[in-house]
């Protein structure tokens, strides 16, 4: 499954659920027959992991999947444009680069595989440990990569120019260059948080211990001029750290307003996706229990609660609105205006979970 890119289209609320929340076998299969997608791209043989567009046009997708693949493929019709090949394990990373010429897909394994999209050719290639996350620099031909041995990885594409970034042997579990392109934030299995100087390879700010997290890192997002980070973690806690004091100047527990439950109740509620509206002083925090918690950034005041009927996978901001989508282990994409924490509109045609959206400009 995958999630297409959302016009700005209304659907009705289906309303098919009746007060007590049963449905009749004949409800559940209209629910299931109901697609309101434009276009469903179904090359896949297998579980899709990841999706992005391509940012030069964004007329373009690639998305990565359980059957050792990637597929670039036109958004307008869904036909492949290439298909990224001689993958050894699932694709759980796929993105463009900065000005949409080239292409990276990396594995479960590790194997990275770089493609020009104009010519279809693979151009470079690295082995490393077990993947976690791939991103492109925002404005060089400079990929970076994570990985389970606590390494961070960054390349010039095509020589293959190497730097690494050390740290203790826990995962580097996600990452994300900030915009000046000049440092890069990682998260860390043991609760850690780096901010790094890309040139001189050292680590500016190490966040952790009391007012760091107290538990594996599992999502991170930067704001517009990459002042701020907002980073998620399985402690059920989401955390904004200031990247140039490497200060952490706020912190928003799923409980906020009552008192912390057992070390077990606040496993099992990690974060799940953080971000940043770029248009108001608002931030979204995402908990696997379902709850979208729409925070005011200045004030630090959780202004609205978005339920959902199951765990949030995956949060996104539009681009110069107040909206923000959600996809859900339901199976179900919705829009929320975070203004009035109103449910905008609501989409189905997905049968499974969906496990990564994003959204085009």
């Amino acid at each position: 499954d995958l999630a297409d890119d959302l016009e700005d289209v209304d659907f009705e609320d289906p309303g098919n659920a009746d007060d007590e929340g049963w449905e009749t076998e004949d409800e559940m299969e209209a629910e299931a027959e109901q697609d309101d997608s434009e276009l469903t791209f179904s090359k896949h043989t297998g579980s899709v992991f990841c999706v992005s567009l391509d940012p030069a046009t964004n007329s373009l997708a690639v998305t990565g999947g359980e059957d050792d693949k990637a597929y670039v493929w036109r958004v307008s019709d869904g036909e492949v444009l290439l298909e990224c090949t001689g993958h050894k394990d699932s694709v759980t990373c796929a993105v463009f680069s900065h000005d949409s010429s080239m292409v990276a897909s990396g594995d479960m394994s590790g194997m990275i595989k770089v493609w020009k999209v104009e010519t279809k050719e693979e151009i470079w290639s690295f082995e490393v440990g077990d993947l976690e996350w791939l991103e492109w620099h925002p404005c060089a031909p400079v990929l970076l990569a994570g990985t389970d041995d606590g390494n961070v990885w960054m390349w010039k594409i095509p020589s293959g120019d190497c730097k690494t970034f050390q740290s203790s042997a826990c995962q580097a579990t996600s990452g994300k260059v900030l915009p000046d392109g000049k440092r890069a934030v990682v998260g860390y299995e043991d609760g850690t948080v780096r901010v790094w100087d890309l040139k001189q390879g050292n680590a500016v700010h190490v966040i952790k211990g009391q007012d760091g997290h107290q538990g594996a890192l599992t999502c991170l997002a930067c704001n517009k001029d990459g002042s701020l980070v907002l980073t998620g973690s399985v402690d059920g806690c989401a955390k904004l750290i200031n990247t140039n004091t490497g200060k952490v100047v706020g912190s928003f527990p799923v409980d906020g307003d009552k008192a912390k439950g057992s070390k077990d109740e606040e496993e099992s509620n990690s974060v799940e996706s953080v971000g940043f509206c770029n248009i108001l002083p608002l931030i979204a925090v995402a908990y696997l229990d379902g709850t979208l918690a729409i925070y005011d950034l200045s004030s630090q005041v959780l202004r609205h609660r978005c339920q959902h009927e199951a765990g949030i996978v995956h949060l996104r901001w539009e681009e110069s609105s107040s909206v923000v989508s959600t996809c859900c282990l339901d199976g179900a994409l919705r829009l929320w205006d975070a203004r009035s924490g109103s449910m905008v509109s609501e989409y189905h045609g997905h049968t499974a979970e969906i496990l990564n959206f994003t959204i085009n400009r």
